[in-house]
């Protein structure tokens, strides 16, 4: 028996699967369970059995994709709580988890924008990304926006309340403003992104002058 971790804990009970993802192998991997629990795991989760040193365990398929894996083991471990076993999930295969596993798929997903942006090969593909974070009210940045006005509305109310100094609020509404006028002129150059290229190139012309940026009118409180 190998000597129990700090965060870890060691089970002797058959009825007690831990489903987590082994470091080496990248694996995701169930151990413990009978034979029911292998196969609500086979059902449920879509994990195979494979034979170890000791005994059998099951994991997931090699190359999974790593959405895929967290809805596998997520629905595998509820799918034995329903039906009477004990489960350790790794927090970070638990698609319910909060807010770390929220965080966690944020962090997932800016990464496959830029793994996405990095890949793009045309306009239209560049379009396609602008449009996931600037796009009006379902953008990233348009949420980013609209919690950072909530921010700044509850915390300037709250320093006014206590008679405190409201120019922090202020400074954050000015800029969270800025933001916003940004998020709009990422949007303008996604259309421009958007149209389609002419099959032949135009004669080169004087170069144009760069586009001024106009500050933003500042945003006011009623």
């Amino acid at each position: 028996m190998t000597p129990r971790s700090e965060d870890e804990p060691v089970f002797f009970d058959l009825n007690y699967v831990t489903i987590t993802r082994d470091q080496r192998t990248e694996l995701v991997l169930a151990i413990g369970g009978d034979p029911r629990a292998a196969g609500i795991l086979q059902t449920a989760g879509g994990f195979h059995s494979a034979p170890g040193a000791a005994r059998d365990y099951h994991r997931l398929p090699h190359h999974l994709p790593v959405e895929e894996q967290r809805h596998g083991a997520t629905a595998a471990a509820h799918a034995l709580l329903l039906a009477g076993y004990s489960v350790h999930l790794d927090p970070a295969l638990n698609t319910l988890a909060t807010p770390d596993g929220d965080r966690q798929a944020a962090h997932r997903y800016l990464a496959g924008l830029e793994t996405r942006a990095r890949a793009a090969e045309t306009d239209r593909d560049v379009a396609g990304l602008l449009s996931e974070i600037a796009a009006p009210e379902e953008g990233l940045l348009p949420h980013l926006v609209q919690s950072l006005i909530t921010t700044w509305a509850t915390w300037g109310e709250r320093r006014r309340d206590a008679g405190l100094d409201e120019e922090p609020a202020d400074q954050l509404m000015e800029t969270t403003s800025s933001l916003s006028n940004h998020a709009r002129r990422i949007t303008l150059i996604r259309d421009q992104a958007a149209r389609r290229t002419p099959p032949a190139a135009a004669a080169p012309g004087p170069a144009a002058a760069p586009p001024t940026s106009s500050s933003a009118p500042s945003a006011r409180r009623r």
